[in-house]
């Protein structure tokens, strides 16, 4: 059988390697991208609707935006014009601190927007179908790595070979291509699950997107769409797993009345809008995002908790980097493109998984004296402005 010839191929067809795919193909990159997953993954088999989302920061939505799919991405999507912190870590029901951090102090626009993912990947999928440069292998798998000094050959389940000038290795925390190359990460755990889920309330969210800490992890409301006339929010509630086994196992009504008290009332009475999942809590990070002709993106080189909405976005910035490298390269797999990539985006990888690692951290504390630390912190932050915009600017990824 003959070897097919593509600049890259991206192995991994989840939201990361779908944005990749748009954002190179737009570039006029020739891309394959490759899944084991039929085309048909992410429906569920019991009919309820998927409603979970994906907050994008202004950074993220810019390389959205040259992979021409930010506009169809946006039409069904709520802004996120503040981000409010509440500390709740004291023994009575209601807010001890809280403070609010507006995109207006920094920019015109808000600082993100929070999209389903059925939307995502369906915007995704529509402008990669619209591109002539990408070329779509769904329940596909890559089997065998080869790389070589012009390119890379790579051995797919259905038997057929590519040589690829790059690599993407996208396809996730447990990437089969990174261990095929024989790079390895470093994970560890919380001890903690995440609930997520959508709830419809009374008041309306505002465009503010509200995380709560009291013990355990943070308790975060994200602004969504209007939902049957309701505004709506997408919940990630982030607990000890044995906790989270017994929520879990509760009926919508029981739910949903843990999770006003959890919140104080602030959203009023809360009700479940959809299916639930529960997510293990894990961080994650390859000390080494490059092998000769391959590069890690997304969770195949980093892992990081639901907090601040760092995950995807900064696979988005793994994207632009990449791409931005290797626009007008004759060669986009060469040594020097893999080694500035590797140069730029490991610190900024590192530094985000031990921030957000120590994050997590604080917001699991259980002992009142570090509670009341962290309130004191959240204090400082929000009421000294040049520190509160360095702040905000560093959880938007700005480097400025």
């Amino acid at each position: 059988m003959a070897i097919r010839e593509t600049d890259i191929l991206i192995a991994g067809a989840g939201l990361a390697g779908l944005a990749a795919a748009a954002r190179l193909g737009t570039a006029g990159q020739r891309v394959t991208l490759v899944d084991p997953a039929p085309e048909t993954a992410g429906t569920r088999s019991d009919g309820r609707e998927d409603l979970r989302t994906t907050a994008y920061l202004a950074p993220g939505i810019e390389t959205l935006r040259r992979a021409g799919a930010w506009e169809a991405m946006a039409r069904d999507a709520a802004p996120l014009r503040v981000m409010r912190l509440v500390d709740a870590g004291g023994a009575l029901r209601q807010p001890r601190r809280t403070a609010d951090f507006a995109a207006s102090e920094l920019q015109d626009a808000a600082f993100g927007q929070n999209i389903a993912n059925t939307t995502a990947r369906a915007a995704l999928r529509a402008r990669i179908a619209a591109l002539g440069t990408v070329t779509m292998l769904p329940g596909t798998a890559v089997t065998g790595w080869l790389p070589r000094s012009d390119a890379a050959i790579l051995r797919l389940s259905d038997g057929s070979r590519i040589a690829a000038r790059l690599a993407i290795a996208a396809d996730g925390r447990d990437s089969r291509l990174r261990r095929l190359a024989g790079l390895r990460a470093r994970r560890w755990s919380y001890g903690q699950r995440a609930l997520v889920f959508a709830v419809t309330h009374d008041p309306g969210h505002a465009g503010i997107s509200t995380e709560i800490h009291r013990h355990g992890g943070p308790l975060t409301l994200v602004p969504m769409p209007m939902r049957a006339g309701r505004p709506s929010s997408a919940v990630v509630w982030m607990m000890p797993g044995a906790r989270a086994e017994r929520l879990m196992a509760l009926g919508d009504t029981a739910l949903a009345a843990e999770l006003t008290a959890e919140t104080m009332g602030l959203f009023g009475t809360l009700e479940i809008a959809g299916p639930r999942a529960a997510w293990p809590i894990i961080a994650q990070i390859a000390p080494q995002i490059t092998e000769r002709r391959l590069a890690l993106i997304g969770e195949a080189a980093h892992v990081v908790p639901p907090i601040g909405a760092q995950g995807l976005n900064m696979s988005l910035a793994d994207i632009e980097c990449l791409a931005g490298i290797a626009a007008g390269a004759a060669d986009v797999g060469a040594a020097d493109i893999l080694g500035r990539y590797a140069r730029r985006r490991l610190p900024e990888i590192a530094a985000r998984v031990l921030g957000v690692d120590l994050l997590n951290r604080f917001a699991q504390a259980e002992p009142q004296p570090l509670r009341d630390l962290r309130m004191a912190g959240l204090g400082a932050i929000a009421g000294i402005g040049p520190l509160r915009r360095l702040a905000m600017r560093a959880g938007l990824g700005a480097t400025g």
